[in-house]
């Protein structure tokens, strides 16, 4: 039985793809990783291949943000401002992979797959949880040792880092958030995980505050992004509506599977992943 051009078979295996892509993107941030190859091992070129990714990931970044309300309470200014560079930056990666000659995006696929599962094996998230689990220890052991729980300020020693004001964040931290806008827009794997990394080094805050901007940057780019595939009609939507369910599911399950999975080794598994295939599609494509 053939349903839109896809036969059960393929609409299952493009679901079970949204699952592992939903699962790999709650657990290291590189749903794109499972999600795009799967497309691609489907029989939908390239150009095509992405679109569609994108926008059946975009669900998983809408319910980040909305699960994220907390941490985005008081950076009005600052969300408004940086979701604005994300949506610019994912139409301008758009536009760049639609204008330019398709054998360029294929040709470009294997180093930025590549470039993805190093910035994993970095893993600047991890180290930006183990940074402020530290701090939150350190705080609380000056809370304990301070007489009545005061810092040197006055203040209570073991209250949260607060997100500095946005007038301090530094020039260069917006030229990055832009780099990866774009790149979310053009391809956008291991996007968030970059995000991250600029947003830790100007030093703006927390790491679940960075975090929660991190995803309302990367749903921006992505929203704008797919408005831009919708519109030029390069969107295949089973294959993407699919990969939304998809998705949805896998990090709906993520969460109690990964308890019992050490990250290390689920980090290790989608760097492995992302070696074989940078060396599968190179071959492919260059030789």
């Amino acid at each position: 039985m053939v349903i839109a051009g896809f036969s059960l078979m393929t609409m299952l295996l493009i679901l079970l793809a949204g699952i592992g892509a939903g699962f790999v993107g709650y657990a290291v941030g590189a749903s794109s990783l499972v999600s795009y190859p799967a497309l691609l091992a489907l029989g939908i070129p390239p150009v095509l291949a992405n679109a569609s990714n994108t926008v059946g990931v975009i669900g998983t970044g809408i319910g980040g943000v909305l699960g994220a309300r907390k941490e985005l309470r008081g950076q009005r200014l600052r969300s408004i401002t940086y979701v604005s560079i994300g949506a610019v930056g994912g139409v301008a990666g758009a536009a760049l992979l639609l204008s330019l000659d398709p054998k360029i995006f294929e040709f470009a696929v294997p180093p930025l797959i590549l470039f993805s599962s190093l910035i994993i094996a970095v893993n600047p998230r991890g180290r930006m949880q183990a940074r402020q689990a530290a701090a939150d220890v350190m705080a609380q052991a000056r809370s304990l040792t301070t007489p009545q729980g005061q810092g040197s300020d006055g203040a209570p020693a073991s209250a949260p880092a607060s997100t500095q004001p946005m007038s301090k964040d530094p020039w260069w931290i917006w030229l990055g958030v832009a780099f990866v806008a774009v790149y979310s827009g053009y391809f956008g794997a291991g996007a968030g995980t970059c995000a991250l990394a600029v947003l830790d080094a100007g030093k703006i805050g927390p790491f679940h505050q960075i975090n929660a901007l991190k995803t309302l940057i990367g749903t921006g780019a992505n929203i704008s992004a797919s408005v831009i595939f919708i519109v030029r009609g390069v969107v295949d939507w089973p294959a993407a509506i699919l990969l939304c369910i998809g998705c949805f599911i896998g990090g709906y399950i993520a969460s109690p599977v990964t308890r019992r999975i050490p990250a290390r080794i689920m980090r290790i598994a989608a760097v492995l992943a992302g070696i074989v295939l940078t060396v599968d599609l190179a071959m492919k494509t260059y030789l």
